[in-house]
């Protein structure tokens, strides 16, 4: 077992405020791609519509993908995150899918890390999240309104899906595991009960990074809880990293953000959306300002990981990066309290 705090992205933390991607929807997006592109040779005569399955693209577009994570780690990513979002067995039935779930993990863990060692130095190296997404249902909440009993998914079938993405995204060579966008308590308890599994069963740990979505300015995720409420209910997980991400711009994000900062006993993460979409349901937050208001967050010490959420670029990664550079990283609070009444080792993974 390997603490947290001897992982080299731990130790790259405490020098320095590290960078992780921007949006790969966005930026699958600008290349306008049709049905076609989406189903290449393979899946010409699939049954049914995929386009928008931006996952499927790990296995028809896999340069693109490639491509994509290249130009953020130009940019200044020192992380970057698998093409995995909607990649879950349960996301995947929307496409009849289910059964490529674990060939879409892995061939996307394969492909970011290929991009990653492109760019990893003996001094600088980058590192690949793979990403476990909420899935498109919720355990806590009734899919229908009349009938609020209702679920559309049990926790184990969600602990079903989740171990099996988890174990592709090792298998495909993930430096981490990022449990994101996380709008359910419950559904981010199966997962983390999904990857603590796996972890015992492949005899191999990862770091964890957790990342919340704060869904309006009611302040509160989907499923009723505060910022400081979420990460409370997620502490015992012990993440190498906690925050927030999507939902917001940065200029309304930021209230959160300093209520996390204020409790973590961990690197504090976030990548917000680069504002608010317009009626088009586009997001016109240029890097400039995106970086300017990040950059208040780093000269106020609240942030140890920032990136981009839905509507980010390269653009704004780089902007970002030039805004939080030189500028120290968030002190982590001393755990040495909490070691004493829970008898747990810190930050274990």
């Amino acid at each position: 077992m390997v603490a947290t705090t001897e992982h080299p992205l731990y130790r790259a933390a405490q020098s320095r405020i590290l960078l992780l991607d921007g949006a790969m929807g966005t930026m699958i997006q600008q290349h306008k791609l049709q049905e076609a592109d989406y189903r290449g040779t393979r899946f010409a005569d699939w049954h049914c519509d995929v386009q928008g399955n931006n996952d499927l693209l790990v296995l028809t577009q896999p340069d693109l993908i490639h491509n994509i994570h290249c130009e953020y780690l130009a940019a200044g990513a020192d992380i970057i995150e698998t093409n995995t979002f909607n990649a879950t067995s349960i996301a995947m039935a929307d496409y009849d899918m289910s059964s490529l779930s674990d060939e879409i993990n892995r061939e996307a863990a394969r492909l970011a890390k290929s991009a990653a060692r492109e760019y990893s130095t003996p001094d600088r190296p980058r590192f690949v999240a793979g990403v476990l997404g909420p899935t498109n249902r919720t355990a806590s909440i009734s899919p229908d309104v009349n009938d609020p009993g209702k679920r559309n998914v049990t926790f184990d079938a969600l602990v079903e899906a989740y171990s099996a993405s988890c174990r592709a995204l090792i298998e495909g060579g993930s430096d981490l595991i990022m449990l994101e966008t996380i709008f359910d308590t419950l559904n981010a308890k199966a997962a983390v009960f999904a990857v603590e599994t796996v972890f015992d069963e492949l005899n191999q740990r990862l770091p964890v990074m957790v990342s919340g979505t704060i869904t309006d300015a009611s302040g509160r995720t989907l499923s009723g809880q505060t910022a400081e409420a979420f990460y409370y209910s997620m502490r015992h997980v012990t993440p190498i990293s906690f925050g927030l991400n999507c939902a917001l711009g940065p200029d309304l994000l930021r209230q959160y953000v300093d209520e996390v900062a204020a409790v973590a006993e961990c690197l504090v993460s976030a990548h917000p959306n680069a504002g608010l979409p317009n009626e088009f349901g586009e997001y016109d937050m240029e890097g400039p300002e995106m970086a300017t208001h990040i950059g208040e967050w780093a000269r106020a010490g609240l942030v140890n990981i920032v990136g981009g959420c839905c509507g980010s670029t390269p653009e704004h990664i780089r902007e970002i990066a030039s805004a939080v550079e030189g500028v120290p990283p968030r002190q982590v609070p001393s755990f040495e309290p909490r070691m004493r009444l829970s008898g747990l080792e810190p930050f274990v993974h």
